[in-house]
Parts: structure tokens; sequence; C-alpha cells
């Protein structure tokens, strides 16, 4: 994005801000206002700023967050839905020296990934866990996730969800807390710039953290998911501050002592 400078004589163009080089020239096929492209903006400028883009592999699995290697511009691998943080965790310990993190959405991570989920962090693996929460099954048709909200409609819940029939939310950020093997754990989400900020300064963080060999470093992004709620991306931001972050309030979860 460029800023035009009028000056006396001639305009000036000052550059404010660009795309950084860690990203493919791909155009980002999510929905508008969907949380991915910001996040993988974010991670990328990251690893940039870094330096790491030769040392860091990502791995995705399926749902939305499968066309992250189209994206991203590092060595990317993809694993069976739900098996990202395993996958990741056989590259970190046959390639120690590499930053690697999964990228994953709630009904990998915290469904059919559960329990790859809880082992990863509970042996400390010393990979970065990226996990989008969006509450909704996005690419597959709107279905209920784990962490769907109590009354929230879905495909498969079309009067809303209840504790009756599906039980409660999952907050899986808040179990993983809990692990001996989690050494950093946050909760951010990119609806507004100085979100993003934080969101940033939670990966550097995190990178910084695998260099020292520190253990697990968990990063949940609570986002929006405009198609799969039905909503304007303005009304699905607004849903999202107003409906989860009650139940999943960004902030820092678990700090190094």
């Amino acid at each position: 994005m460029e800023h035009q400078t009028m000056q006396p004589d001639s305009p000036v163009l000052e550059c404010v801000y660009s795309r950084p080089g860690t990203l493919t020239e791909t155009r980002f096929h999510y929905c508008p206002g969907c949380g991915h492209g910001v996040v993988h903006r974010v991670l990328m400028e990251a690893v940039e700023e870094l330096g790491i883009q030769g040392e860091t592999i990502g791995v995705a699995p399926v749902g939305c967050s499968v066309f992250a290697y189209n994206y991203l511009d590092i060595d990317m691998q993809e694993a069976a839905h739900g098996r990202a943080s395993a996958v990741a965790t056989a590259v970190k310990r046959l390639l120690p020296d590499r930053y690697v993190f999964s990228y994953q959405g709630d009904g990998d991570l915290a469904a059919i990934g559960t329990a790859e989920t809880i082992h990863t962090v509970n042996r400390g693996e010393n990979i970065l866990m990226l996990f989008i929460n969006n509450a909704i099954y996005g690419m597959t048709g709107g279905q209920m996730a784990p962490t769907t909200l109590i009354g929230m409609k879905t495909t498969t819940s079309p009067l809303g969800r209840t504790v009756e029939a599906s039980g409660f939310p999952l907050k899986i950020t808040e179990m993983v807390a809990t692990l001996p093997g989690a050494y950093y754990v946050s909760r951010n989400s990119v609806h507004t710039p100085g979100a993003v900020r934080h969101l940033k300064k939670a990966i550097l963080k995190s990178f910084q953290y695998q260099k020292e060999k520190r253990g697990t470093c968990f990063i949940e992004v609570v986002s929006n998911c405009p198609s799969g709620w039905k909503m304007t991306p303005l009304e699905a931001n607004r849903w999202m501050a107003e409906h989860m972050f009650p139940l999943y309030p960004p902030g820092e979860i678990k700090v190094p002592k």
C-alpha cells in the first residue's frame, strides 16, 4: 500500500506497507472478512523479520488451513486431518535446528486431533501450534464444532447448540495451559490493528522460545467465519467480540516465570 505525500514541486510516493517477501504472490482464496489471511500475513511478517525463512517448516492439515502451503513461501508439509501436531513433532525431532509450527482450525485441533494435541503438548514438543478458532467447521458446510457456543446455530444444530445434546464448548487452550509441557500459551484475535500487533508479538516470542528449546508454544486466534455464520464481515466481527470473547477472552494464559 502506498501513501502519496504532496510536495510543493512534485508528489513523492512513500511506501508505508507492503507484502512481506515470505508470502507467495498467489491471491488468497479466503472469504471476505475471514481472519486466515491476516494470520498468514502476520505469521510471515514474523518469519521475515527474524530472518528464518529458509529454516522454517509449517504443517497444515485438512480444513480451511489446508491451502496455507499455497501462500506461505516456506517449506510446508501437509498432514492428515487432526494429525498436524504429530507430523510437526516428527519434523522437529528429525530436523531440530528448524523452526516448526502447525497451523490448525478448531474442527481439526480440538475435534479429530484432540488426542494428538494433548499428547504433543504434554510431551513438551519444541514447536509452535497455531490454533484458529471460529467455532464452526468452515470448509465442509458450517457444522457444529467442539468450540461452538451454547445456543449458536450451525448446519448440524439448526436450533442452537444445547448442553443436553452436545455438552459444553471445549476450552482446549485452557486445558493445554495446565500441561507441564506447555511453556507459553496465548489467546489472540485479528479483528483490530491493536489485536494484530498483539498476535505478532506472541508469534515472535514463540519462535524465540523455540530457539531456546523451552517446550511447546500454543497460540489460539479467535476468528470469525462470515460465510459460515451467515453474516457480513463487520457483523461477524461484532458478534465475535460480543459473544465469543466472554467465553474465549484474549490474553496471555500461561507465561514463563
